[in-house]
Order: C-alpha cells, then structure tokens, then sequence
C-alpha cells in the first residue's frame, strides 16, 4: 500500500517549460483525498521551489538537494556545513576562479554574488553578497559555475564534501558529507511514520537514483537518463506528457 508519494519536480513532474498541468494538480489533488500525502525532493533551492510549494501544497518539502525539509512553513530538518566549513569552500571557489558565480543557502535563504539576481526566474529573491567578508552562517549548499567538473571535485575532496553535478549544466553543488536526499527521504519517514516501503518516488536524473532504490517503489519518466530507467520498478509516460499523473491514475486510490 502507497502512503505518500515523492517527487523530482524539474524534469518530472514539471513540463519542460517549468508549467504543472491542471490535470496533474487534480489527480495529486483527488489522491490526496484519499488519505495519500504528498512530497517533493528537489534540487532547487526553497525560494526556488516556492512557487511551486504554494500550487503544490505538499505535506513535506525536501529543497536544496535534501539537506531541508520543511513541513507547514516550519524547518524539520537542516544538513549544514559548519562556519568554518562554508567559508573554506566559498574561499576555495575564488581562488580557483576569482569572477565565480556562486551562490550559498542557508535555510531559506540565498546568498549570490551577481549583478542579475533581479532577472533571475529561479533566484529573483536571492540576497547579493561579495563574499569579501566571511560569512558569519553555515551553509545548506554551496553552488558555483566552473569551467569543468575537474576543477569542482579537486576542492570537494580538499574540504571533504559531497560533489554534486547537474545534468547538462555547468553549475556543481557543495554538499555536506551526510547530507542527501536520501538521508532526508529516511529523516521524512521518520517524522512522518510512513515507512520507506509505503512511499512511491518519481524521478529522472542521476541525483535520484538512490531515492528510487530505497522507496517502496521507483518510477523514472520515459525522458529519464538511461541509468534511471535501468533500475526503476516502473517507467511511466514522459514529463510533458503528465507521467507521474498518469502512473498514480492507474496505480492508486485515486
């Protein structure tokens, strides 16, 4: 029996161009009324997500690669580097490249270093800093754009932390090394009481692959890279085509 569903939002149950379907927010809507509940496991940053918790309303948000979960507008779970820990790696970043976009979450918070955050659709709320001080917090996530991947893992390993790359983009994420979206899936089962077993999770990239293996059942859309599709119990339709609508029409109290 499936108590809650979890899902990716980019690529999953989000079109390709960032829309939700009026179809696939009735069907989340009518299962929910059936007792499901319902959450998201993103890598998106919360004011990221935020347009999309407001539609969504999920019981538990997982953002920022699954070091936060929040739950009502209430924080439940924080994976955090230490002070000491965020500034070593935002310092690592600039040596390596002085003019580094990069970004650090704390909370709900975003701290960015360029001069677009206004045209930014993502981060529009982010707040600028010059990250010529240290920063007095301790990071979420720390993001920056790098030439190559090469580059990115040399300073993970110098700061052993969690590397965490993107599908098809240059941007790498810095990662507590307890944090994921696994341990904030197994914090969420927790607090929720519903057993990893009873959840059913939706996913397309590599970051969700060990979210698909530890749920009770693992769904990749059809668009997902082929090692999602490899080890999903099931493949539903594609993002654009309402996938994760579809596969709960046909297999839950709906």
């Amino acid at each position: 029996m499936h108590r809650l569903v979890l899902t990716d939002l980019d690529h999953t149950l989000l079109k390709s161009d960032g829309s939700i379907s009026d179809h696939t927010l009735d069907v989340l809507k009518r299962c929910r009324e059936r007792g499901v509940l319902f959450a998201i496991a993103t890598a998106r940053y919360w004011i990221g997500a935020e347009r999309y918790i407001e539609m969504l309303k999920p019981e538990y948000e997982i953002t920022t690669d699954g070091t936060l979960i929040h739950s009502n507008g209430n924080c439940i779970y924080s994976c955090e580097f230490s002070e000491d820990e965020t500034n070593k790696i935002v310092q690592a970043l600039l040596r390596e490249k002085p003019d580094a976009e990069i970004t650090v979450a704390v909370g709900k918070t975003v701290y960015w270093n360029s001069k677009h955050i206004s045209e930014s659709e993502k981060l529009h709320k982010a707040v600028y800093c010059e990250y010529d001080e240290p920063l007095k917090c301790k990071a979420n996530k720390i993001v920056a754009e790098l030439p190559d991947e090469a580059i990115a893992r040399k300073i993970a390993d110098r700061v052993s932390c969690k590397l965490q790359c993107y599908r098809g983009e240059k941007w790498y994420a810095f990662l507590p090394e307890s944090s994921g979206k696994i341990e904030a899936i197994k914090a969420m089962s927790q607090i929720s009481g519903v057993d990893l077993d009873e959840i059913v999770a939706f996913g397309d990239d590599k970051n969700d692959i060990d979210m698909l293996k530890i749920c009770g059942t693992g769904i990749a859309v059809s668009n997902a890279i082929s090692e999602v599709l490899e080890i999903a119990d099931d493949v539903t339709s594609s993002n654009d085509e309402d996938g994760v609508a579809g596969w709960i029409e046909n297999n839950l109290p709906y």
